[in-house]
């Protein structure tokens, strides 16, 4: 659902309620999205990221070594140069 930021404001707890009932709510400023409504992550999303940033950690000490010797950061500066 969309609304103007005027309407917002003066419906903003029909809005919490909209959201909490699971819908989002973009709302505008002159026909273009400023802002969006949106219940909060749940519990276990969050445990998946985690799961997920420990997974990735893992993977990282089993990656080898560059051939070449180079680091993250010579890889980056390597690209500024272009």
């Amino acid at each position: 659902m969309q609304i103007g930021t005027f309407e917002a404001k003066n419906r903003l707890s029909a809005l919490l309620d909209m959201v909490e009932a699971g819908q989002e709510v973009t709302i505008t400023r002159n026909g273009k999205p400023i802002a969006k409504l949106v219940a909060p992550t749940k519990e276990g999303d969050v445990e998946k990221a985690l799961q997920a940033a420990r997974k990735l950690l893992e993977l990282r000490k089993q990656a080898k070594p560059d051939p070449d010797g180079l680091t993250t950061r010579d890889y980056v500066e390597m690209g500024r140069r272009f």
